[in-house]
């Protein structure tokens, strides 16, 4: 059943992306100010992306944020702690494939052991042994793989379920599919651990910014505009974390910076 859900939800979000008529009329060479907004917006499809935004932001008020909600206050800190970290375990393959197409031995590295640890001493991933050992979690997809390799992001889109992103995210999400290994498990197990982390890890993900979403939608002059532009801050900020990453080995036992010797200064 996953093997089946996975390419049609891919399937759709890629062609109603494909479909998107509705553009922005860019404002006249008259008016720079507003021109030069338009460009570094850089959001052609701002009337289709917003309709899909209302759509998401409908969703959420009536579906997703009340469960999230209901999750914060009836589990215990340490329960979605512990939750947060094995749906982080189980994308740690995920994280390593790309992590080597990037050409990051030491975040490869990193990514191994936090994978063996955790799976084996941190209990299937339910504590992050490998993070208290110095073996720090970061983010890695396919996307920010694309674009260590060079590919531009191209115009922001404001996609169904997924919500922000942009043509090379939207690629990157087709090609961690296919890596996850998940993808080609076959069995009631297999369909009921997909489905389990699929309906878990969006509520996990939709507690963890709570309070964030309260705010800007509460405050905020234009939800749609702030989220954007704090999707694309996020994303840049993981991007450039990557691609400035130039650490070329993972050392046995890795140590973290806290226990490293202290340089002494001349008086």
């Amino acid at each position: 059943m996953r093997a089946i859900l996975q390419p049609a939800l891919l399937g759709a979000v890629l062609v109603m992306s494909a479909a998107v008529m509705g553009c922005a009329t860019p404002p006249p060479a008259s008016d720079p100010d507003a021109l030069a907004e338009y460009k570094e917006n850089n959001d052609p499809l701002e009337p289709t992306n917003r309709v899909f935004y209302n759509i998401n932001n409908g969703i959420d008020v009536v579906i997703l944020r009340p469960i999230a909600l209901a999750y914060h206050y009836v589990m215990p800190e340490t329960v979605r702690t512990h939750t947060h970290n094995v749906l982080t375990n189980l994308g740690t393959p995920v994280v390593l494939a790309n992590d080597m197409l990037q050409g990051k031995p030491r975040r490869a590295g990193d990514t191994l052991m936090r994978m063996l640890i955790n799976s084996t001493i941190g209990l299937a991933g339910i504590f992050d042994v490998a993070g208290d050992w110095g073996y720090p979690q970061h983010d890695s997809d396919a996307g920010i793989t694309l674009a260590v390799w060079g590919m531009p992001d191209g115009a922001y889109l404001f996609l169904p379920i997924l919500g922000p992103s942009n043509p090379r995210d939207a690629v990157g999400f087709g090609v961690n599919l296919l890596m996850d290994p998940l993808f080609y498990a076959k069995g009631d197990i297999a369909t009921g651990l997909s489905y389990g982390r699929l309906g878990l890890g969006a509520i996990d993900a939709r507690e963890r910014v709570l309070t964030d979403l309260d705010k800007i939608t509460a405050q905020a002059l234009d939800p749609y505009a702030t989220i954007r532009s704090l999707a694309r801050q996020h994303r840049h900020s993981q991007i450039d974390d990557a691609i400035n990453d130039k650490r070329a080995t993972n050392p046995w036992p890795s140590q973290p910076a806290a226990s490293q010797p202290a340089v002494k200064k001349t008086p």
